[in-house]
């Protein structure tokens, strides 16, 4: 969890900006997965919420303690705890009346992103847990996935076993996808 004391006054953060988003820019490169063309998961960490919450606390001038905490608060969850993996989900579709119809055939896919570490068994995610963002006629086109791995999980990880994504769901091509080395290794760098 990040602190208030973790983070950058305003002032600094200026200074600090561009060379801190060039650094989370090149760590998210190996936390994202794509699935099948119009899925992308994108891993969150440590790193990666302290730029959300310093954006945050700039676009909106918040310098007083308890703005830092309300925003410390809503984007710490998002952390990973040592035995899980959390993510946004984007269903990304560029024409605005094909994004349309596939979101309402695609109701229910944030609970079929599955992942798959080594030899263990395919795990599903608990999907947006701090609000519903779907409904009977149609899914949202972010979301929020929290994996919760097994004991065996985290050791196949830490071992350095395949790491493999994938979506199981009628509207959406049975895809299924191992992640390169550099994205299977910095997921596993969570893993405590």
């Amino acid at each position: 969890m990040l602190a208030r004391n973790d983070l950058w006054s305003l002032e600094e953060y200026s200074q600090q900006r561009a060379a801190f988003r060039n650094q989370v820019l090149a760590h998210k490169e190996n936390r994202r997965v794509v699935l099948g063309g119009h899925i992308l998961l994108t891993f969150e960490d440590a790193l990666t919420v302290k730029y959300q919450v310093q954006e945050m606390l700039r676009i909106e001038k918040v310098f007083e303690t308890a703005g830092i905490q309300d925003e410390l608060d809503a984007y710490n969850p998002l952390i990973p705890d040592g035995n899980n993996w959390k993510c946004s989900m984007l269903i990304q579709y560029e024409d605005v009346v094909v994004r349309k119809q596939r979101l309402q055939e695609l109701v229910g896919v944030e609970q079929k992103v599955w992942v798959k570490v080594g030899d263990c068994e395919r795990l599903y995610p608990v999907a947006d847990e701090d609000l519903e963002r779907a409904s009977d006629e149609k899914t949202s086109a972010v979301h929020f996935l929290r994996y919760q791995l097994t004991e065996d999980m985290c050791a196949a990880a830490r071992q350095g076993q395949p790491i493999t994504f994938g979506v199981e769901h009628e509207a959406y091509s049975d895809i299924s996808y191992e992640v390169p080395e550099a994205v299977r290794a910095s997921l596993a760098a969570d893993i405590g």
